[in-house]
């Protein structure tokens, strides 16, 4: 039964077809009988009749609103020509419910009107004489034969609000899951440009401190070797803190079948400013450190934005500021948020430098706090200092903004 039911799903037309030659073979045996009666039309005309409806089932789905037309012409033929209604007229109902559920709206309604209006005719054509002469007979027998063709219009039109109902839920589903993709797609793109910006400042503060060690230990490895053993100490602890850091952020892309101690390290806060001062004040970077108001406890996304906002703007200072530089960092505690200021007395850096990223894709140190900054709807100042150097100025709210 199925292989027939997909067999008739996937050749509609060739089973309309069949059943319009079905249609049109009683027709023929109907016309046959009555061939012979002399108040009945010549037999080529009513042939004729028989063959047009036959022609309307069969290409009823192809072909909807031209078949309407075509069952039209044939019902005026038999009203002009006096052939009488016999069995192919049923071709109307199927025509008449065909249009109603896939057909244009117009065609839909010409066939309700021609359906209502097939009945009283068709009586006033062919007038009975006999058994139904009272008017109340007369009106019965015509709403009874107009019942059909009114509920053939209905089906077709519920037929067709359904599809419709079903096309809208389709619709909506597919929305839905092109909206669902699109999300997955930005929540990729967020936490790569996430993990790309925590490699940024992990990979560019501790490296930058490891390549100052490392030259000052190559600068007194034989006048000093004290200083030079404590210069690779210090690039020994910063590797592995930066070691310590990047696999914590690998951990996260992966899915737990290796589950390394350093993956789960804790994220940095504002506490740990204090360390991350001293360890650049041990790489040789003179550095003020204050705080200012009471320190409360944060939301950690505010804790670590304002932790990775110090550390690149002490990196872009050892990179950028010169030799002899020396910087300020002020945390500023406030009822409503976190304020932040750091500054420094060296160069600076070029102004397409924290303006736009550079044209050869550098500063994206400053790209990063931004992003970061927004992502706490927090506000970024950056820009050259007056009498020299640069500063950074940042509040972060303790709300996100909406």
């Amino acid at each position: 039964m199925q292989r027939l039911y997909d067999f008739i799903r996937r050749h509609p037309t060739g089973v309309d077809t069949f059943w319009a030659v079905i249609l049109f073979g009683f027709s023929c045996l109907q016309i046959a009988a009555v061939a012979d009666d002399p108040k009945q039309a010549s037999w080529p005309v009513h042939v004729l009749v028989a063959l047009g409806m036959a022609t309307a089932v069969a290409l009823r789905r192809r072909a909807p609103e031209r078949m309407l037309l075509l069952v039209i012409a044939m019902g005026l033929v038999q009203l002009v020509l006096d052939v009488q209604p016999q069995v192919q007229d049923f071709a109307m109902l199927v025509v008449v419910y065909t249009v109603a559920s896939a057909g244009r709206r117009w065609a839909s309604r010409v066939a309700l009107i021609g359906g209502v209006c097939a009945a009283p005719l068709a009586h006033v054509r062919w007038l009975q004489t006999g058994g139904a002469n009272s008017p109340a007979e007369k009106v019965f027998f015509v709403v009874i034969m107009t019942v059909p063709f009114v509920l053939a219009w209905v089906l077709g039109d519920s037929v067709r609000t359904r599809r419709a109902y079903f096309a809208q839920l389709e619709e909506r589903a597919s929305r839905l899951e092109r909206e669902r993709e699109a999300q997955a797609k930005v929540a990729v793109a967020a936490e790569r440009a996430r993990i790309a910006r925590e490699l940024h400042d992990v990979v560019a503060h501790n490296v930058s401190v490891m390549v100052v060690q490392a030259d000052g230990a190559a600068y007194v490895m034989d006048s000093s070797p004290d200083q030079a053993r404590t210069a690779l100490e210090t690039i020994s602890t910063t590797g592995r803190q930066a070691l310590a850091e990047m696999r914590r952020l690998l951990g996260v892309l992966r899915t737990g079948e290796h589950q390394e101690a350093g993956e789960y390290v804790p994220q940095p806060d504002v506490e740990q400013i204090e360390e991350l001062v001293e360890s650049v004040r041990k790489a040789g970077l003179t550095v003020d450190f204050k705080i200012e108001g009471t320190p409360r406890p944060l939301p950690s996304g505010v804790e670590l934005t304002a932790y990775r906002i110090v550390q690149e703007a002490l990196t872009n200072t050892r990179k950028h500021g010169g030799p002899d530089a020396g910087a300020s960092v002020r945390l500023v505690y406030f009822d409503d948020g976190l304020g932040l200021l750091v500054e420094d007395d060296g160069r600076g850096a070029a102004h397409e430098m924290y303006e736009d990223g550079g044209a050869d894709g550098r500063g994206h140190g400053m790209i990063g706090m931004r992003e970061r900054i927004g992502m706490v709807g927090g506000t970024l100042d950056a820009g050259p200092r007056p009498g020299g150097g640069f500063r950074i100025s940042a509040l972060l709210p303790l709300k996100p903004a909406h």
